[in-house]
């Protein structure tokens, strides 16, 4: 085949991954934009799309003055795409200044890379990628089993690791030499492109309400009893009596309390399939998280205990730990987002709570045949 025939397939596989990473980005800004992981998809369709442009065969002269901001923006999208993984599988995440501070920064490397033509910045800006991508895989496969959304876990997981190992192994590829910036017409890496969008494309696209990319409940929320059900195929019945053994293992047995409690553990206490205590825990309590569930338990129990006179003088770090929680600093986190106010003024200021079964979110009421 001659070289312009695989140049023009290049960039028709290439234009296909523009075309698709525009449909994901308008698509999450019309449903999700109030959401801080969405608006990082959004960056990360972007700069990707900057990517997909510079990096194609014969660009660089063609683009122009259009190159240097589109190679800034391409420089800060490690950053974007290490941000959107974190705000992903992380409800409690929030932006900070030092986070736009560091994609700005990039942003700029990537500029006075471009304009310099410095190896050394180019190779610290290659290496940068590999350590953002790093840093995006790690968390991903420490907390995605807690999503209790199946199909929207697995897309979860396959955005991170896909799109990681692409740059990792690109990124390899870049500083070896086997692929150069503005190189021939390379067929596998505009094909890899398509392969990574297409399935994030067409499952973002297709995804109901309630199997969202993107968490937009933070905790159950009850249904009116009028409220249409949406038009989606029904739920699997949930079962009373499997709620009611779940009810009694938090609130009587409190397995909230054991320490390194995950869902699986969960499930084997219970006697059910991993996969069936998810399915009960989503669609009959309304929980989208399994720490959420988790953390309703222990923090309405840390808030007996703090309001309980009795241990006014037991330190906040034992009630934590009492609690559940493997220490102070995301008990601190969960509780000040759950009240409003941090351990040690709750104490001060709290009204007493009685420490009973009625404490606990409600299991038994949240259960409802339309869902």
């Amino acid at each position: 085949m001659s070289t312009a025939a695989l140049l023009s397939i290049d960039w028709m596989l290439r234009g296909i991954t523009v075309g698709m990473l525009l449909m994901i980005a308008f698509a999450t800004a019309r449903e999700h934009f109030q959401l801080v992981a969405a608006r990082l998809a959004i960056l990360v369709s972007i700069g990707t799309i900057g990517y997909v442009i510079c990096s194609g065969p014969g660009s660089h002269p063609v683009l122009g003055w259009c190159l240097p901001p589109l190679l800034a923006l391409t420089g800060g999208n490690n950053v974007a795409f290490w941000l959107f993984a974190s705000a992903l599988f992380d409800d409690n995440f929030r932006l900070r200044w030092g986070h736009v501070a560091l994609w700005g920064l990039m942003v700029v490397l990537g500029g006075v890379e471009c304009l310099a033509n410095s190896r050394t910045l180019t190779v610290a800006m290659i290496s940068s990628s590999i350590l953002f991508a790093l840093l995006a895989v790690v968390p991903t496969l420490a907390t995605w089993r807690n999503d209790l959304l199946e199909n929207r876990r697995r897309l979860r997981l396959f955005i991170v690791i896909a799109s990681a190992t692409y740059t990792a192994l690109t990124a390899i590829a870049n500083l070896t030499g086997d692929i150069t910036p503005n190189s021939g017409p390379n067929l596998l890496v505009a094909a890899a492109l398509v392969g990574i969008v297409a399935p994030i494309a067409f499952t973002t696209l297709g995804l109901r309400p309630t199997q969202s990319l993107f968490a937009t409940l933070a905790r159950p929320v009850a249904v009116p009893a009028l409220e249409a059900p949406p038009a989606s195929p029904p739920a699997e019945a949930v079962n009373p009596a499997q709620v009611a053994a779940l009810e009694r293992a938090m609130t009587v047995d409190r397995a909230y309390r054991q320490d390194g409690l995950t869902i699986a553990r969960l499930a084997d206490r219970l006697g059910l399939p991993e996969y069936r205590l998810r399915r009960l825990i989503n669609q009959a309590l309304g929980y989208r998280n399994f720490n959420a569930f988790l953390n309703d338990y222990r923090i309405a129990d840390a808030k007996a205990a703090l309001a309980d006179p009795t241990q006014a003088d037991v330190p906040v770090l034992t009630i934590a730990l009492d609690a559940g929680f493997s220490s102070l600093g995301p008990f601190n986190r969960a509780f000040k987002a759950e009240t409003g106010m941090t351990p040690t003024d709750f104490r001060r200021g709290g009204s007493p709570i009685p420490n009973s079964a009625s404490d606990f979110p409600d299991t038994a009421s949240r259960i409802s045949p339309a869902r």
